[in-house]
């Protein structure tokens, strides 16, 4: 059994293994550690240190194949203190996803910062969650999932973790690792049931900003899911680590009435 969610196989290609496996189709990945991988990538093409990743914007175009894959990067908009850029997630000559990252000038701004957020109860006040009873899949299976209290249909303050690689034999940061389990926001607070004869409510995209870098091995989830009344929901969610609040998720879903 690997210990990673994908091999390097060079040149920019991926060989994605059974953790990445999603939850919806058995021969597809699941959007978290793809978008991990995305990351990983995106904060190795071009490094600087004056300069981190701020917010990464993900489009997904289509079905995103549990098989090898390659991952490109390039520079959209070069500049001394702020710059664009744009990374792809191909199979088969065909984009799976698109994902563009701002990267923003670093400097101290200690004595001006304040968080508006209120900081969530950590993990060690959390319980063991099983979500592989709720959900299918190689990736459900990979994380470590822990419920705060009072958890309802469409809200939830869930801890997530995972002891897997993000990429066999490399070092990941701590922003990547992270960022590959933020797409579980709109799995932990689920206003009804997935699967046959109830709805299906896939994402279409992934938005993350990230006013703070984060560090550390634990992802909280503050999420909340609505669904409107014309086939279109949205899963929010306030990213915390150890530390507090480091940023902000939002998904786009598409309702679907399954038979």
């Amino acid at each position: 059994m690997a210990d990673s969610y994908y091999r390097n196989l060079g040149g920019g290609r991926f060989e994605a293994t059974i953790h990445a496996q999603g939850a919806w189709n058995t021969h597809e990945q699941h959007m978290a550690p793809a978008s991990g991988l995305i990351a990983h990538c995106l904060e190795l093409f071009q490094p600087r240190k004056d300069l981190r990743i701020a917010r990464i914007s993900y489009e997904i175009l289509g079905l995103i194949p549990l098989d090898t894959i390659e991952v490109t990067a390039q520079m959209v908009r070069p500049g001394r203190t702020i710059e664009l850029l744009e990374a792809e997630m191909n199979h088969g000559g065909r984009t799976a996803i698109r994902a563009r990252a701002w990267r923003l000038a670093t400097s101290d701004t200690a004595s001006v910062a304040a968080v508006e957020e209120e900081t969530m109860p950590g993990p060690d006040d959390a319980e063991a969650y099983d979500a592989a009873a709720e959900w299918p899949g190689g990736y459900i299976q990979s994380i470590e999932v822990r419920n705060l209290p009072e958890r309802r249909p469409g809200r939830a303050r869930v801890w997530l973790r995972t002891g897997h690689a993000l990429v066999e034999g490399e070092p990941s940061s701590d922003m990547a690792r992270l960022t590959g389990l933020i797409d579980t926001a709109n799995g932990v607070a689920t206003r009804v049931r997935p699967g046959k004869g109830s709805w299906a409510f896939p994402n279409v995209d992934l938005q993350v900003h990230i006013h703070r870098q984060p560090s550390g091995r634990w992802l909280g989830l503050d999420t909340r899911v609505t669904f409107g009344t014309d086939g279109v929901g949205l899963t929010s969610a306030v990213l915390h680590d150890l530390d507090g609040p480091f940023g902000r998720s939002e998904q786009i879903l598409t309702l679907r009435k399954l038979p």
